[in-house]
């Protein structure tokens, strides 16, 4: 999941917020190859005097971003210059005296912005990579302007005029399928957005989504500010049950904060779900737990619970103002399942058998908190939530023998990235050769790798990744794309970037992640290969729907836990040696295990979103509405929601993904699915079903609906028992 910018007329609506969510999981790569390609040329200099914001990206790969000279202060200026430029191109569309074409309307259209693109890149990372009080600051003044600039940019009456007089002509001007699916999909959108509202109408959505983006800034400032806090421990005998390395780099941090001698727990989920898994002591455990979901929702001046209300209220006002019954009807009408009902169909045939299974794990959990306090090795306690991650552990090692700290010491992070390097050559022939310090990084842990066709040599482009949590960085794992491929004006190739926020090893020690993470690393490297694989045409055609974008990565994480991957790159960091058959056959036999928590803790999310937004009257409590709603659908008391509605970034930093946040569980369907075709053609890597997967889906994007792109791969539609089978659930 990603906030970035989407390039200009890729996707009309996601432009009037002026940015997007796409995504909510060195050592050199072992492929040889020939030397770099014609590909690889240097673009000119940028000319002296200009602003390094909006200047065309120079160096090798088609130019690359200059994150060196990136400067808070040069945007304001950029943001004015890039809209000024911006808009002078789109006058010239509607300033053409000949009469309104495809030719000469739509493709312009989707050519202009390139000076925008590029800074919107940039500014993604400032704000999610690299922010601080003063980027913060920026965001919240320029945020409304620019989504100001965009609402009355694809409002402007004459603009849409000439994409109706072409949408009306569309069946008998000559146009070839994919440009009558540009002119239905753009006029369509433009509609759905507002361009038939009154001049009074057009004023007050211009109103609401400046204002929306002002307190989609504010949330993700305050939800920061909480997630930049620590909990500092002074006695080391109270983080009992971790692992050194862990305790290493909570030692580091500490003294980073000026806190030698004592341990600093960050309150984001990398640093907090170790110590609900592995911590001994339970008074910390309990502690930590408190402060994680606590975010946003602790009454003081980073609380969201006010910033929320108000959105909720401007989304359902924005709702009626265009003509849909609520803002989950709005958000879901470009989207595989369309309408809120579908999702939630999808959502409840799987939650009762999650629930069920959410007791079985209880009962199992605190039958041996029960045993161990008969022997007098704990005390008398009920299971609450933040025992559930450490006692499922136990439960794990009794049941399949499986200890999550024996599987670690063969997790190393830079091994893992390998594998998934490998996989992408063993299905799709890419190829990944690093040349970190040889182009610019915005931040000196950044490592690059140029991206290259296996079989021709041929660039496809470059590959950041950033994979280590720091202050000014928000939490979670994200993809973006800072160049998306397009052959329209000049084929392009595609800058790509993995965002993770692991914990980094203490200095000389290999970085060791949990097989949680790794499922994260290849989960994300999925949505990378979906990018770098693309091979459209038009730009208009690159953006597909909401409930699609995380399939793909869906589905690479299964290649994870193959034999191929876990003999080749698992090894002990100490030993070197592979993982053990005997560990691996534990691990596989314990992968349906605890299920139930990880459907619960996710779908739980998914359906309070529903219900959030698909109601005529917003909530003015927000807490209540969570507890509430909770309790109608028969939320466990043992766990709580991934994403409680305070610190809920997926649906208040920006519009992506509200009421959208079911669309995992729809990807999930369309994943296990395709996990099966490969499982039903024989194995994993068979290649032409890779082929199939690859040409029909991954390289096409929104060339054609891509409910019917998956019945040509599948020959059906996605078969929700494959999902069901796969968590090991009841499929009758």
């Amino acid at each position: 999941m990603s906030r970035t910018a989407q390039p200009f007329a890729r996707h009309l609506s996601m432009m009037l917020a002026s940015t997007a969510m796409i995504v909510g999981y060195s050592q050199m790569t072992t492929a040889t190859a020939a030397e770099p390609t014609a590909a690889t040329k240097l673009v000119p200099a940028t000319p002296v005097g200009q602003n390094p914001m909006l200047a065309p990206w120079t160096g090798p790969f088609e130019g690359v971003p200059p994150w060196d000279k990136m400067d808070p202060e040069l945007f304001p200026d950029a943001f004015v210059k890039g809209m000024a430029e911006t808009k002078a191109q789109v006058q010239a569309v509607i300033d053409n005296p000949a009469a309104p074409t495809f030719e000469n309307t739509h493709v312009p259209m989707m050519l202009a912005g390139d000076t925008m693109d590029r800074l919107f890149a940039l500014w993604g990372v400032q704000t999610s990579n690299k922010s601080n009080d003063r980027v913060e600051d920026i965001d919240a003044e320029w945020s409304p302007k620019l989504t100001t600039f965009y609402t009355e940019l694809f409002l402007e009456p004459k603009l849409f005029a000439r994409y109706k007089a072409v949408y009306d002509k569309r069946n008998n001007s000559g146009l070839n399928a994919q440009q009558i699916r540009i002119v239905e999909r753009s006029y369509d959108e433009m509609v759905r957005d507002g361009a038939n509202l009154s001049p009074a109408d057009k004023t007050k959505l211009v109103a609401m989504n400046s204002k929306l983006e002002g307190l989609f800034s504010a949330f993700s400032s305050k939800l920061l500010g909480d997630e930049k806090l620590y909990t500092f421990v002074t006695d080391k005998a109270e983080l009992a049950g971790l692992e050194p390395g862990f305790v290493a780099s909570l030692a580091a941090a500490a003294e980073a904060n000026g806190k030698p001698g004592q341990w600093a727990i960050k309150n984001t989920r990398s640093s907090a779900q170790p110590v609900m898994q592995g911590a001994t002591n339970r008074a910390l455990r309990e502690r930590v737990y408190k402060a994680f979901i606590s975010r946003g929702d602790n009454g003081d001046a980073n609380d969201t619970n006010a910033t929320i209300v108000e959105i909720l209220k401007l989304r359902q006002q924005r709702a009626e103002l265009l003509g849909f019954p609520t803002h989950a009807h709005y958000r879901m009408a470009d989207t595989m399942a369309k309408t809120p009902e579908a999702a939630m169909g999808l959502m409840m045939k799987v939650w009762p058998a999650a629930v069920a299974r959410v007791k079985e794990e209880v009962a199992d959990m605190q039958a041996i908190a029960d045993a161990e306090a008969k022997a007098g090795k704990g005390p008398k306690i009920t299971i609450e939530p933040w025992d559930y991650r450490f006692y499922s552990e136990k439960v794990r090692k009794a049941k399949y023998d499986l200890d999550e700290s024996e599987v670690k010491p063969y997790l190393q992070l830079d091994k893992l990235r390998d594998a998934m390097f490998w996989s992408a050559g063993q299905l799709y022939d890419l190829g990944f050769r690093e040349n970190t310090g040889t182009i610019p990084v915005f931040d000196p842990k950044v490592r690059t790798f140029e991206v290259y066709n296996l079989k021709t040599n041929e660039n496809v482009g470059v590959f950041y990744l950033d994979n280590f949590a720091r202050d000014g960085k928000r939490s979670g794992a994200w993809m973006t794309t800072y160049r998306s491929q397009q052959t329209l004006g000049g084929e392009r190739n595609v800058l790509a970037s993995n965002n993770n926020n692991f914990t980094e090893a203490a200095k000389g020690e290999p970085t060791l992640i949990s097989l949680d993470d790794a499922t994260t690393l290849f989960h994300e490297f999925g949505h990378g290969i979906h990018y770098l694989l693309q091979h459209i045409y038009y730009p208009a055609l690159a953006g597909v729907p909401r409930d699609f974008v995380e399939y793909p990565s869906q589905v690479n994480e299964n290649w994870l836990m193959t034999p191929e991957v876990l003999s080749k790159y698992a090894t002990h960091y100490k030993t070197g040696e592979p993982m053990p058959q005997a560990l691996v056959d534990k691990i596989l036999a314990s992968d349906k295990f605890n299920q139930g928590f990880s459907t619960v803790e996710y779908l739980s999310s998914a359906i309070v979103d529903m219900k959030l937004h698909d109601r005529k009257t917003p909530p003015t409590d927000v807490d209540k509405f969570e507890r509430e709603t909770l309790a109608e659908i028969g939320m466990p008391k043992e766990l709580v929601m991934r994403h409680r509605l305070p610190q809920f970034g997926h649906l208040f930093s920006s519009d992506a993904y509200s009421a959208g946040y079911y669309s995992y569980l729809w990807s999930e369907t369309m994943d296990a699915d395709t996990w099966a075709a490969f499982t039903e053609a024989g194995g994993p890597w068979d290649r032409g079903v890779a082929d199939k997967f690859r040409t029909i889906l991954l390289m096409t994007g929104n060339e054609t609906d891509r409910a019917e792109a998956y019945r040509a791969f599948r020959g059906r539609d996605p078969d929700v028992k494959a999902l069901l089978k796969k968590r090991g659930f009841p499929t009758e």
